[in-house]
């Protein structure tokens, strides 16, 4: 465990994420190297965390780079061999290096990515067979708020693409790995808790924020990988159904109140 530790430095993209990231990083071992992208000039939490934690280096980006850009930089000061992608809103289980290690031990190392299991079970894995006992499954993707990379088993001269800002940019390195021959599994022993939205907050102009980016995503990875058309035709439909939910949920709101 103490080997696999040491093959090991998590990447943390932030943006005045304070307010949660304090129980991620303790939830982490202090024997690994944690490197935190900070998309914001807040040289504060930079002072704060790496006088609090010293297996933390907080890289200042003085601008938001995205999600998908943020974690290439910060893969590229990564040293060892596996880079594990974690949301500041996260929080490992007590279990979840261990299995993730026993998992590396079983598979030979013949994998380029590992994901943990969600503790609330939100989120659904595509399964394509399945090892151990159902313990590990392989899969087409996996969400990417906890992904552990073999930096061995891949080639890219970005792990991420970056015309995705945020959305979508994990389902599109899934599948790229998917598509060169690369194994990508769920160790479903292996827990961490996922606080969504809890980094960023709940506020009107964020979540704007947070569909804008959505639809973009969604048509550039379309676009991307299955042509303009498709991508203008899900868009399209996706984006008059958010109209319509939101406008329902305006009226039935409205008639609750009355």
């Amino acid at each position: 465990m103490y080997e696999f530790e040491k093959s090991i430095t998590f990447v943390i993209v932030s943006f005045r994420s304070d307010n949660v990231i304090n129980k991620c990083i303790e939830s982490i071992s202090p024997n690994i190297k944690i490197i935190i992208v900070e998309n914001s000039d807040n040289v504060v939490v930079k002072k704060y965390l790496e006088n609090k934690f010293s297996n933390v280096e907080v890289i200042i980006a003085k601008q938001n780079l995205g999600y998908g850009k943020g974690n290439n930089f910060g893969i590229s000061k990564v040293k060892t061999q596996y880079a594990f992608i974690l949301n500041p809103d996260t929080i490992l289980d007590k279990n979840c290096l261990n299995e993730l290690s026993k998992a590396q031990i079983d598979l030979k190392d013949d994998f380029t990515i590992l994901a943990p299991n969600l503790l609330n079970n939100y989120g659904h894995f595509l399964s394509q067979k399945n090892n151990l006992q159902n313990e590990i499954l392989e899969v087409d993707y996996v969400k990417g708020f906890a992904i552990l990379i073999n930096l061995k088993k891949i080639n890219f001269d970005r792990i991420f693409d970056e015309n995705f800002f945020l959305f979508l940019e994990e389902i599109d390195l899934c599948k790229r790995i998917k598509i060169i021959g690369g194994k990508i599994f769920v160790v479903q022993k292996s827990k961490v808790q996922h606080l969504a939205k809890k980094a960023s907050g709940d506020s009107l102009n964020i979540e704007l924020c947070r569909n804008w980016h959505w639809m973009w995503s969604l048509f550039y990875y379309n676009k991307k990988h299955f042509g303009l058309r498709r991508a203008y035709f899900i868009t399209l439909e996706k984006f008059f159904s958010s109209i319509f939910k939101f406008l329902n949920s305006s009226f039935n709101l409205r008639l609750i109140k009355e």
